[in-house]
C-alpha cells in the first residue's frame, strides 16, 4: 500500500516522508484519526515506505554496477530523487510482500475475540482474516472487524495479555530482510492495563524497531504508553476528497457521490455505508415519523417503531444520521444563511424543520439523536429505544408545531 493509495492526507504523507528523510523519525508513533478518516492505510503505507528497497538505497549497489556481463536482467533504472522522496516504489520485494501483509519485518497486533472457553487468542491465530480485512475494507471500524472474526453475539474485542509478551518476543528477535523491525498496532484503546507489560519495549526497544499505534481516541489509551509516543494527527478527510473517492474507487454516480460526501462528515467508512443504502427513501420515513409524533398519535407512532425497529442497526443508524444532517444544514441554513448543500427536495425539508424547531430545539435533538446512535452501536432493543426517542422528540417540539406535507 503506498501513500498514492491513500485518500487526501497530503500533509500528514509530507510530514511522514520528512521524518525519515531528515532522520527525525521516532521509535514509538501514534497515529490519531477519527473513524473512517485512513490512519490505519497511512500506517501501511508509511511501513512500507520505510522498508521500501529503492527508498532506503539497497538498490544503489546493482545500479552502480551497470549491465551484468552474462546475461542477467538488467538493473533498475535509477528513480528520480523525488519518487524516493515521495512514496515507496510498489514493485520491489520488500513492497511486494508488504502488499500483501507478509513482509517478515512488519507484525500487525489487532483486537481479538475468544472463540473457546479457556482459549487465550493472539494475532496470528487471525491472520488471515485480517488479511482479507485490509484488502476489502482497510477504512473499517472495530465494529466491522469483530462482526468478520466473532462466532457467538457480544462478542468484545480485546488485546490481551498473551498478545502483549508475543509482541514481545516477535521484537527481541532479529529483523530478516529490513533495517527496521515495525509493528503495527491497531485499535490500542482495547489495550486494558496489560499495556504495562510493554512499556519498557516502547520507552527502550531493541535498535531499528518502530512501534506504530493506530488510534481514534487517544483519552482511551493508557496515558503511559501515549506520553512516550510521538504524536501524529490524520485529520477527518474533506468532502471533495470523499466524492473524488467514491466516484474513482467504488464507482459511485456522481450525483449521489455528491450528496453522500457532505453528509459523511469527514468519514469515508461511513460514506460507503451510505452509499449502499443511497435508494433508501429516509426522507418519506422521517415524514412519516414526525406527522406520527406531532399529528397522528400513538397509535402511527406505534407502527411506525414496528417498522423501523426491522430495518436492522446499520440502516437505524444511517436514518438518525439522515436526520442529523438535515437539521445541521437547518441550523447553518438558520444562523448563517448559508447555501444548503443538499438536494431541492432536502433543501424544503430542512426550511420546514426550521418551522417546527428553534435553535435550541433543533440542537436538542441532535443531542438526543446522537446519544441514541451510540446506543445502536451497543447492540440497544430497537423498539424501547425508537419508543423512547419518539416520546422525547415530541416534549421538545410540541410547544411549535408545523404539519409536514408532501
Amino acid at each position: 500500500m503506498q501513500f498514492t493509495n491513500i485518500i487526501g492526507q497530503s500533509s500528514v504523507k509530507q510530514q511522514l516522508a520528512e521524518l525519515v528523510q531528515h532522520n527525525r523519525l521516532s521509535h514509538a508513533l501514534l497515529f490519531l484519526g477519527k473513524e473512517g478518516s485512513g490512519a490505519l492505510p497511512l500506517a501501511i503505507a508509511f511501513a512500507q515506505y520505510i522498508v521500501c528497497e529503492k527508498v532506503n538505497g539497497k538498490h544503489s549497489t546493482a545500479q552502480q554496477q551497470g549491465p551484468s556481463l552474462f546475461g542477467d536482467a538488467e538493473p533498475e533504472p535509477a528513480i528520480s530523487a523525488a519518487e524516493v522522496i515521495n512514496d515507496a516504489c510498489g514493485v520491489c520485494s520488500a513492497c511486494l510482500k508488504t502488499i500483501q501483509l507478509v513482509h517478515p519485518d512488519i507484525h500487525f497486533s489487532y483486537p481479538t475475540v475468544t472463540k473457546k472457553a479457556g482459549e487465550k487468542p493472539i494475532a496470528t491465530d487471525f491472520i488471515t482474516e485480517w488479511r482479507e480485512f485490509i484488502k476489502l475494507n482497510s477504512y473499517g471500524n472495530l465494529f466491522d472487524w469483530i462482526e468478520q472474526i466473532k462466532e457467538k453475539e457480544n462478542s468484545q474485542g480485546k488485546i490481551t495479555a498473551e498478545e502483549c509478551n508475543e509482541i514481545i518476543r516477535k521484537l527481541s528477535l532479529k529483523s530478516f530482510e529490513s533495517e527496521y523491525k515495525i509493528l503495527i498496532m491497531w485499535m490500542p484503546e482495547m489495550l486494558g492495563t496489560e499495556g504495562n507489560k510493554l512499556l519498557k519495549l516502547i520507552e527502550e526497544p531493541p535498535p531499528n524497531t518502530l512501534f506504530i499505534l493506530v488510534a481514534e481516541n487517544d483519552a482511551l489509551v493508557l496515558q503511559t504508553i501515549v506520553s512516550r509516543c510521538q504524536l501524529i494527527k490524520v485529520p477527518s478527510l474533506d468532502t471533495k476528497e470523499i466524492e473524488e473517492a467514491l466516484i474513482s474507487r467504488n464507482k459511485t454516480e456522481p450525483a449521489i457521490a455528491r450528496q453522500v460526501a457532505s453528509v459523511s462528515e469527514g468519514n469515508y467508512r461511513e460514506a460507503l455505508q451510505l452509499v449502499q443504502h443511497a435508494e433508501e427513501d429516509w426522507q418519506s420515513l422521517l415524514r412519516e415519523w414526525l406527522n406520527a409524533i406531532l399529528k397522528t398519535g400513538p397509535v402511527a407512532q406505534t407502527k411506525w417503531v414496528e417498522d423501523v425497529s426491522r430495518l436492522g442497526r446499520e440502516k437505524q443508524k444511517q436514518f438518525l444520521r439522515y436526520f442529523n444532517h438535515l437539521l445541521e444544514q437547518a441550523i447553518h441554513y438558520r444562523i448563517r444563511g448559508e447555501e444548503l448543500v443538499i438536494g431541492e427536495k432536502e433543501r424544503d425539508f430542512a426550511e420546514r424543520l426550521n418551522k417546527i424547531a428553534g435553535i435550541e430545539q433543533q440542537q436538542a435533538i441532535i443531542e438526543e439523536l446522537d446519544r441514541a446512535s451510540y446506543y445502536i452501536e451497543r447492540n440497544a432493543h430497537g423498539k424501547m429505544l425508537f419508543h423512547a426517542l419518539t416520546i422525547k422528540l415530541y416534549h421538545i417540539i410540541q410547544d411549535k408545531i408545523v404539519f409536514l406535507e408532501n
